[in-house]
């Protein structure tokens, strides 16, 4: 998912981007369904390199657990970069429809994923111009493993509201969020930028809610541009 990133950034700054537990080469665990358990992972893989600080980021359930390990480990925090992602803990339909998925994908395997979480995940534009990259995105979706998907599913649903959390950062915070993101619109991306001491929105044209994805360039110019003004020269 985030190789565009990886070599896009190598230029600017060492790029680590880990398989969040169950996915790609990580195990699930026995532990409950947790975004804290998920950020502590992070925690431990920054120790295992030998790296105090970093910039955190992360996409979608990846902003939730970097917000997580915003709450848990504020102190390993050089940056953070939220993107396509919402500091607001889901309602009760949300919740409630993340269980459904979560038990549907168990029972049926990703055919729900792919009937209705793939349309929300890009934008128009991907879909109807881009279709490489939307195959590519379907590819991720259909071979993510069910048990780590319900996992996921259910550690989102019982994740808090982070803007106390935000509100509390002492880091420069980039939020990116895609012009066609309709799962995590311009409004919840202005309302983390509102939030934090030291904020800056950058918004993605032609790109829905993976907008790392769907246009990896003008991504990785916002976190270049980011990086090499708040960060590397502060």
């Amino acid at each position: 998912m985030w190789l565009a990133q990886r070599e896009g950034l190598a230029a600017t700054c060492k790029v680590i981007t880990p398989d969040l537990r169950g996915f790609g080469g990580s195990l699930l665990g026995d532990d409950e369904p947790s975004l804290d358990a998920m950020a502590d992972d992070v925690a431990r893989l920054l120790d295992s390199e030998g790296i105090d600080r970093a910039v955190i980021g992360g996409q979608s359930m990846g902003g939730y657990v970097t917000m997580a390990l915003c709450r848990h480990h504020p102190d390993r925090l050089l940056g953070v970069i939220l993107a396509d992602t919402k500091a607001t803990a889901d309602p009760e339909p949300a919740r409630a429809n993340r269980e459904r998925i979560a038990a549907a994908v168990l029972d049926k395997g990703p055919s729900i994923l792919l009937e209705e979480v793939l349309p929300a995940l890009v934008g128009p534009t991907t879909k109807q111009r881009r279709a490489m990259v939307f195959g590519r995105i379907r590819g991720l979706v259909q071979s993510a493993p069910p048990a780590a998907v319900a996992w996921a599913q259910r550690a989102m649903a019982a994740r808090p509201d982070s803007f106390d959390t935000l509100r509390a950062l002492k880091v420069p915070v980039l939020v990116i969020v895609g012009e066609e993101d309709e799962l995590s619109p311009l409004s919840d991306a202005e309302a983390m930028t509102e939030a934090v001491p030291d904020g800056r929105l950058t918004v993605i044209e032609k790109a829905g809610h993976l907008s790392a994805v769907e246009q990896p360039e003008a991504f990785n110019r916002a976190v270049t541009g980011f990086l090499r003004e708040r960060i590397i020269t502060s």
